[in-house]
């Protein structure tokens, strides 16, 4: 059989991010495969991002919290399917993943990926009725796409019945140098900041991301460390509430391009996230060979093991601050960590790996050789 030219669309709500920046890579990867790709999300910097990419972008105006307006946002899909000749839907996070569904129904190869399962964050009866949709929506995916075996089992766990598949998100280990002390001295004289000792928390600010449970934490750690500084890269809706809160040798850094300096700059990472899919600034300080602080989200003891970094209970700041201050009085120790974290990002969380796995996956569904698979790929996907 010859290999065919699929057309794709990938769906999307929230648009920044991790999120965004996943289906970003997707649809390079697959535009340089030679397949016709669409995008459908809310406008802003994934539009662009897609646009300047030469994919296809339809506007989808749809929120991120169900409500009443789901109804509309999946009627607005309805009308795309039967506009648009697609080959699969790449269904990405909670919304698209239910607006997507009920609107198709299992008519077209869909694909649904979780980046975090929705019932996460929640509990008592609105967590019963996520997970009572999800075990439903499932029934209409020909596969729901997790970014690690521990959102995996979480899934199952929660009695979804799926075919499961598995594909890591990646990094290019190339475009991050790992850091030695000399890049640290140098980052630091770019970035303005002196020669105490710093922990840095890159990413969005917002309540998944827990900035505030290292705040909370943050005290402790200057109890120990008392010229010890604390940057928080990034923005987001809860950046300007966290900045009325009082606390000593904190910098909010605010929205960056120099994330390399930053983490080159740190003697510490700390991810103190209350819920993830497979963080790529873990993945980033990882490449840069820095010691890392995370919580036990799901995805952090996959992608660390047991000997890059310091995995931590969700919410104990106890022992959230015992981690950064441990490495902060032991440098050996942080530069052993960072060293073993380099090596596994290098082994096993290759971007490129993570888009061939899921080409792979598209021709396995599709039951179909796809233009722009290698042989091997091609061999695999029978």
């Amino acid at each position: 059989m010859d290999p065919i030219t699929p057309a794709i669309l990938h769906i999307s709500q929230p648009v920044e991010g991790g999120v965004g920046r996943c289906v970003r890579e997707l649809v390079a990867d697959q535009l340089e495969r030679g397949w016709a790709v669409t995008v459908a999300s809310p406008g802003g910097d994934l539009e662009d991002a897609v646009r300047g990419l030469g994919a296809a972008h339809v506007s989808w105006p749809a929120g991120r919290a169900p409500g009443p307006a789901t109804a509309v946002e999946t009627m607005r899909l309805r009308w795309l399917f039967a506009e648009h000749p697609f080959a699969l839907i790449h269904l990405h996070s909670s919304k698209a993943g239910a607006a997507g569904r009920l609107a198709l129904r299992g008519r077209l190869p869909t694909i649904f990926q979780p980046h975090g399962w929705s019932f996460y964050p929640l509990s008592g009866a609105l967590r019963r009725a996520a997970i009572a949709w999800e075990r439903i929506g499932a029934r209409w995916a020909h596969a729901i796409l997790c970014v690690s075996e521990t959102e995996r089992r979480r899934g199952e766990e929660a009695g979804i019945r799926a075919r499961w598949e598995v594909v890591p998100n990646g990094i290019d280990p190339r475009a991050l140098s790992p850091a030695s002390g000399v890049d640290r001295v140098a980052a630091r004289a770019r970035l303005g900041l002196d020669r105490s000792p710093l922990v840095v928390c890159l990413g969005r600010i917002c309540h998944a991301k827990g900035q505030d449970v290292l705040l909370d934490a943050w005290p402790r750690v200057l109890g120990r460390v008392p010229q010890a500084r604390l940057a928080l890269v990034g923005g987001g809706p809860d950046a300007a509430a966290l900045q009325q809160r009082p606390a000593e040798r904190v910098t909010f850094a605010g929205e960056r391009t120099d994330a390399p300096d930053w983490l080159a700059a740190a003697d510490v990472v700390a991810a103190p996230s209350r819920w993830e899919g497979m963080s790529f600034a873990m993945l980033e300080t990882m490449a840069s060979a820095r010691s890392l602080v995370i919580t036990d989200v799901p995805g952090a003891r996959d992608a660390l093991g047991d000997e890059a970094a310091a995995v931590v209970p969700l919410g104990d700041l106890r022992a959230l601050a015992a981690a950064i201050i441990e490495r902060l009085l032991d440098p050996a120790l942080a530069a052993g960590e960072g060293a073993a974290a380099r090596a596994r990002v290098e082994r096993s969380y290759d971007v490129r790996d993570s888009t061939d796995g899921v080409a792979r996956l598209y021709a396995r569904i599709l039951g179909a050789p796809l233009e722009g698979l290698g042989d091997a790929e091609l061999a695999d996907a029978q």
